[in-house]
């Protein structure tokens, strides 16, 4: 029986929906929690760092345990968190490998900017890292709850992405229904451009490009976006269309972006795929990638496909920003 979602799609394992259930009921925990930052505690305030480095904040790991808490009992055989240095075994039976970002852009707690979880369900197998290390296709379920104006849960169990919006009378998420594609025509572009001189020469001619406007090969104006919120950055793309790029660049440990590729960009992948869009790394479809690590980064781009198609064609000489490749896949078409 549901008790934090009113509805999902029909013929979806129970197991599944109780799983994803159980995750929404924490989201709806913590967007109380953080409505109430800085009456009852200090959500940004620093307490330590993770295992790739990056300062924690309270809020991250405040979330960690929430959800390892109700996670137990769920079905869960192995739980994965950016928060962690490894693998926790939580349900010697259950049958699904949750990994998730518990708080993504925790940078922006004290800016009141919007944040949120991110999550996606494996099928779990007998060793916790051939559960997490393989393509991300190979998902049961995904999605990321924002914690802005409105909280909003975004999941997908394969079928469509369903969009779910908490009541916070009732503390329930009602399922608002199936998204349409993302929107094939937008002037928007979001990249942090402060890293212009570290790109690799084909994104700075993509950028150089957009900037050029009405005077550059396209013919028309573009805007520039960058909120440094994973889930923020994706959430305008679902409903406005356009493109995020967190290219590799030339900084030392930045060679391959700074975006997780288990915990953030696989579950994101999925949904924008599942929403008409396409999610690469630059070049090669996010979802076939194999991490050779838990905590592998990988370059992501992703929105609209033909927009993720042309800034692909940036990287073959020969096709150069005109929206195909030489060797296309099938995947990049104009």
């Amino acid at each position: 029986m549901l008790r934090n979602l009113d509805a999902v799609p029909t013929g979806t394992d129970p197991a599944l929906a109780d799983l994803v259930d159980r995750i929404a009921g924490i989201a709806a925990g913590l967007a109380r929690r953080i409505a109430r930052g800085g009456l009852d505690e200090d959500l940004a305030g620093a307490c330590g760092t993770n295992t790739d480095g990056d300062t924690q904040k309270a809020l991250d790991v405040i979330a960690d345990e929430a959800f390892i808490a109700a996670l137990r009992g769920a079905g869960v055989r192995w739980y994965a968190s950016e928060e962690q240095d490894s693998v926790m075994p939580l349900d010697a039976a259950g049958p699904f490998g949750v990994a998730i970002d518990p708080l993504d852009g925790s940078s922006n707690i004290d800016t009141n900017v919007s944040i949120g979880t991110i999550f996606g369900i494996h099928p779990a197998r007998d060793d916790a890292d051939a559960t997490f290390l393989r393509p991300g296709r190979d998902l049961r379920a995904a999605g990321y709850a924002i914690y802005g104006p409105q909280c909003c849960l975004m999941v997908t169990f394969g079928t469509g992405v369903q969009k779910y919006v908490l009541d916070p009378d009732s503390g329930r998420f009602h399922l608002i229904g199936t998204l349409a594609s993302v929107p094939a025509d937008s002037t928007e572009y979001a990249i942090n451009a402060s890293n212009y001189r570290h790109w690799p020469a084909p994104v700075r001619t993509y950028v150089d490009d957009r900037v050029a406007g009405a005077d550059g090969p396209e013919g028309r104006n573009f805007n520039m976006r960058w909120i440094a919120s994973l889930v923020a950055e994706t959430h305008r793309i679902l409903t406005r269309g356009g493109i995020f790029l967190y290219p590799g660049d030339a900084r030392k440990g930045y060679e391959n972006g700074r975006l997780r590729l288990v915990y953030e960009c696989a579950p994101i992948a999925m949904l924008i795929e599942q929403a008409g869009g396409r999610a690469t790394d630059g070049t090669e479809p996010v979802l076939g990638l194999v991490p050779g690590r838990l905590h592998a980064r990988t370059p992501f781009v992703f929105g609209s496909a033909h927009k993720v198609a042309r800034l692909a064609s940036y990287f073959d000489p020969e096709t150069r920003g005109t929206g195909t490749r030489k060797q296309d896949h099938g995947l990049f078409q104009p």
